[in-house]
């Protein structure tokens, strides 16, 4: 009895022991299936995903293009995954994804694998520059973005739409209307057949994001929102390579303004000339624009490129000083004076250019 007792263990402890096996065979296959075709290819392949396909169909298009392993796991796992929220794109995928980063990716309308086409717009860009970037990537020629840009009837419809928006962009004089409103990022578009007027009132969301955030400090700075980007796209050209130095910089135009003072910046009279140079004969110094700070004072009629949220910033919360002027040197530094006696020998001891 007790013999046949020991058998019976013995008996029931290889079963379970072959089951483990057979399971744990099974589980290593099954992963193995639904695996990377090649994990060291990460060549990326689009897949074209059609509305209303389901998770089997999706796997006959990821096995079409090369990025099952195996179909017939491949089948299960979509059965089995949960897949219920499934989204038609174009995706891009490579051979080095295994099936559930391919599933869950299709699943959630992952952002990252969408098939896309990409504009990088930097900031202290100016308008003729955005559209050229933008023409870079699209079906469109600057020229005709421009033009748009430039459309009355189109610019209202924006002003309607947009509360950052107002009749300060279409007054005489001003250049770009949207200049110093398009936000500079870096922006997906995904649309198949994306429109100038679609690209703009992306950027446009994303200035309205970064608006919104800091409405309440808008109010309070006592300035209206052209005019707070027109000050800020003046800090942004003169603080292009001493980010850091951008709250001082706003600190001093803004004592300039409480002064009376005339902006006197180099940047805003390359912006009426529409040059980058910043190396100017004297009549270009005196050129006559409502853009030249140096012939006029106050805030030019506009600003002169887009602007981030850290040169808002810097205008938002600058730098309180009694300094009037700055001087950057050759090598970056940014010399501060109270007078124009102590300005003029910074630059005799420093000029560069």
């Amino acid at each position: 009895m007790f013999r046949s007792k020991i058998g019976r263990t013995k008996l029931i402890l290889i079963i379970l022991a072959a089951a483990v096996v057979l399971i744990t065979g099974s589980t290593l296959v099954y992963l193995n299936g639904i695996g990377a075709v090649d994990s060291k290819n990460e060549e990326t392949v689009t897949v074209e995903i059609p509305s209303g396909s389901g998770a089997s169909a999706i796997i006959d298009i990821l096995d079409e293009n090369g990025l099952i392993k195996s179909p017939t796991f491949a089948k299960i796992h979509a059965r089995i995954g949960g897949y219920d929220t499934l989204q038609a794109n174009s995706y891009m995928f490579s051979k080095s994804m295994t099936l559930p980063e391919m599933m869950d990716a299709i699943n959630t309308g992952d952002f990252q694998y969408i098939s896309k086409d990409r504009i990088i717009i930097r900031e202290g860009l100016t308008i003729p520059e955005v559209a050229a970037a933008i023409a870079e990537e699209m079906p469109f020629t600057a020229e005709e973005i421009i033009a748009k840009w430039a459309d009355t009837t189109y610019l209202r419809q924006l002003i309607d739409q947009y509360w950052f928006l107002s009749d300060s962009i279409l007054a005489d004089g001003v250049m770009y209307p949207l200049e110093g409103y398009l936000y500079p990022e870096t922006y997906f578009i995904t649309e198949e057949n994306p429109s100038i007027e679609s690209i703009t009132e992306t950027m446009l969301d994303m200035t309205a994001t970064e608006l919104e955030s800091r409405r309440e400090a808008i109010d309070e700075s006592g300035f209206t929102v052209h005019e707070l980007l027109t000050l800020t796209s003046i800090v942004e050209r003169e603080g292009s390579n001493v980010k850091d130095e951008m709250p001082a910089i706003a600190g001093v135009f803004i004592n300039r303004l409480n002064e009376g003072m005339n902006l006197g910046s180099d940047v805003t009279v390359g912006y009426a000339l529409q040059k980058t140079s910043l190396q100017f004969t004297q009549s270009e110094l005196d050129v006559d624009s409502p853009y030249n700070t140096r012939r006029n004072a106050g805030l030019p009629i506009g600003p002169i490129c887009c602007v981030n949220g850290e040169a808002i910033d810097s205008v938002l919360n600058y730098e309180e000083s009694d300094y009037l002027y700055f001087f950057a040197t050759e090598n970056g530094e940014i010399i501060y004076s109270r007078t124009n006696e102590e300005h003029e020998k910074a630059v005799s001891e420093n000029i560069w250019y």
